[in-house]
């Protein structure tokens, strides 16, 4: 078993230790009678960032570079023989994503090409299952699943100007005309976009794989732009060691990818470099050598370059060969990897849950606290009884009654806010509704299409983005004035009533505007260096449109539903404790009430308040031992989970 993929079963067996402990939590909370609507939703939420957690791996190159050779070593290794097709010449036609949704069959969901001429992107088309031709995949059969890959690799021919309306043939391109048959035909791929549902173990675990057809697809298809590559915690860019860097692999490592983290270099192939005839040490200097050539161009260190031979690799795994595998350089690279690409990854998803649980522990101490208070609250009145005359306990009614009273006053003032905060919420979303966005796309592509030349185009698109980014300012104005408001109302409830309330929940739409802005940066690299437009870059321009459009309705979604679950727990905190604090003054007047009324019911029901104590004393620390195990299997590293095991 590879290092990389030992240390994603850990990382999986990590994910699994804390829903485990977050569900004992959880069952903790509702057993206490702490359980709400708001906080429902957030272990709902919490549950469903680690269930659904990906962590994808982008495989980039130009064709006969030896990526799904890579592929295959890496990861299928195990089934003896490869699986994703690996020959000479172009294997990979199309983008296709290797992953496993348990709601699908083992199956290959194929987009066809002509979606091209069509204003969606493929994170579109996703949403519409009937556009895709679905194949069957026979998990039992290499043989099967080889044959049922080879689809990614179908082509067609079509007229020029088919060709040029799919954004697929470039006049300008002075390669352009060698791609054309005696029958003036263009050969391109069948397929737009490949998903393959695999049910392998590390795929169901929620690994993802995506294998990018040749350096030119990158231009052309938007979605590898804007949202597969971009978004991929890891990005292995593969060159070969026999021809180095070309130009367009500068272009594209510049444009695309660059350097940062869990962005490699894979220098493939150096087994043509083995030769009998020279000694170890000279084949040594040699790959050496180019090694340093490509980290010097790419403008990188050289330990950030990885000579490996994936298909010795392979060859070495399967025929359970060590000296191979050792000498065809891959376990350096999958260590390399998995010690950048699962840590960082283990990370983002650790400081996610912890902030979450963090709040939410601090809410349910509190309400424990606020529970706690009352009790001692109610015996300390009670105790006071002891041989006191009705005078007295009639005096303490009264004292309950005018607190209660006072309640109920701040509690007339919190109608009022809660107006406030329905009418402010509301203006959340008048700016940030999926509605007004959709109209921006709409004017958008109707300016497009009016325009005739390159600059009319640009303002479109750069109006576009200015009237997003300014939805999404006003739309965080109105949060914080939320927030603010909100301030307020704990300060005030904390201070005149004694309620355990910190202050609310913050939140802010800024990580929104930094994903439009990084959009609009993608946007400006393909576009923004042309003086003048030819049709085909126009028709791409269009096919990019759809491609931004798109994904900034994901993250305008994504958007509308933080604010929603913001929304909807910023007053749990608050609302939790009147209610807690309300049934108490109840309680309190009906404690005194009894006595009033039996002055010998006294005694047992101090007895049962300090029982009620007892009990949750024993809630707050069992509360206490179970949020510290949650905490303590979050923060766990892998290393210590793998030597617990």
């Amino acid at each position: 078993m590879s290092e990389l993929v030992q240390r994603f079963q850990e990382y999986s067996s990590w994910r699994n230790g804390v829903l485990a402990s977050l569900e004992r939590y959880r069952a903790c909370v509702g057993a206490s009678d702490l359980a709400d609507a708001a906080s429902d939703q957030r272990f709902a939420r919490l549950q469903a960032r680690l269930v659904d957690d990906k962590l994808s791996i982008a495989f980039v190159a130009e064709f006969s570079r030896g990526k799904s050779e890579l592929i295959n070593a890496i990861f299928f290794a195990d089934y003896g023989q490869r699986i994703l097709p690996s020959s000479a010449g172009r294997t990979t036609m199309c983008p296709t994503e290797l992953l496993y949704d348990e709601t699908f069959p083992p199956s290959i969901r194929l987009l066809p090409i002509e979606t091209r001429a069509e204003a969606a992107s493929t994170s579109d088309f996703k949403e519409q299952s009937h556009v895709w031709t679905v194949l069957p995949l026979d998990i039992s059969s290499g043989e099967g699943m080889l044959e049922a890959f080879k689809q990614v690799s179908l082509t067609k021919r079509v007229s020029i100007e088919e060709a040029k309306r799919y954004g697929l043939y470039q006049e300008d391109d002075p390669d352009a005309m060698l791609s054309v048959d005696q029958n003036g035909l263009v050969e391109i791929s069948q397929w737009r976009h490949a998903i393959v549902n695999f049910p392998h173990p590390l795929l169901k675990q929620g690994l993802v794989i995506i294998d990018t057809p040749g350096l030119n697809a990158i231009g052309t298809e938007p979605e590898l732009t804007l949202n597969l590559i971009p978004n991929a915690h890891a990005v292995l860019f593969i060159l070969a060691a026999d021809t180095g860097v070309t130009k367009s692999d500068i272009d594209v490592w510049r444009n695309h990818i660059g350097s940062g983290p869990a962005r490699m270099v894979v220098l493939n192939k150096i087994d043509s470099m083995w030769d009998e005839l020279r000694s170890a040490a000279e084949v040594e200097q040699q790959i050496s050598r180019q090694v340093d050539t490509v980290a010097q161009t790419l403008g990188l260190a050289s330990d950030q370059v990885f000579p490996i031979s994936a298909q010795k690799g392979l060859v070495g795994k399967v025929n359970h060969d060590p000296a191979l595998l050792a000498k065809s350089r891959l376990p350096l690279l999958e260590s390399a990897l998995s010690a950048e690409l699962i840590p960082s990854k283990q990370e983002i998803v650790r400081e996610q849950l912890l902030a979450d649980l963090n709040e939410m522990a601090a809410a349910k101490q509190a309400l424990l606290a606020s529970r706690s208070r009352n009790v001692v609250e109610q015996l300390v009145e009670l105790k006071s009884l002891r041989g006191k005359n009705q005078n007295i306990i009639e005096h303490m009614m009264k004292r309950v009654d005018l607190e209660k009273k006072d309640f109920d006053s701040s509690l007339l003032k919190l109608q009022g806010t809660r107006a406030v905060f329905t009418r402010l919420s509301t203006e959340v979303f008048t700016s940030l509704g999926m509605d007004i966005l959709k109209e921006d796309i709409a004017l958008t592509r109707e300016d497009m299409e009016k325009s005739r030349f390159s600059t009319g185009l640009r303002a479109a698109v750069k109006d576009f983005f200015a009237r997003i980014r300014n939805n999404l300012v006003v739309s965080g104005r109105k949060t914080e004035e939320i927030t603010e408001m909100m301030t307020i109302m704990y300060r005030k409830f904390s201070t005149e009533h004694g309620l355990a309330l910190s202050a609310p929940m913050p939140f802010s739409l800024d990580k929104y505007l930094k994903e439009i802005e990084l959009i609009e940066g993608v946007y400006h690299k393909q576009f923004g260096t042309a003086v003048i437009l030819t049709t085909p870059q126009v028709v791409l321009m269009t096919k990019f449109f759809d491609s931004i459009a798109s994904r900034v309705k994901q993250s305008f979604l994504q958007a509308n539903r933080d604010v929603e679950a913001w929304l909807k727990v910023v007053m749990a905190p608050l609302e939790a404790q009147i209610w807690e604090h309300k049934a108490q003054l109840k309680k309190r007047r009906q404690s005194i009430e009894r006595i009033h009324m039996a002055t010998e019911s006294l005694e047992e029901k101090v007895e049962a308040l300090e029982q009620m104590q007892a009990d949750l004393d024993a809630r707050k620390k069992t509360l206490s031992l179970l949020e510290s195990e949650l905490r303590n299997a979050i923060i766990m590293e892998l290393a210590a989970l793998k030597a617990a095991a």
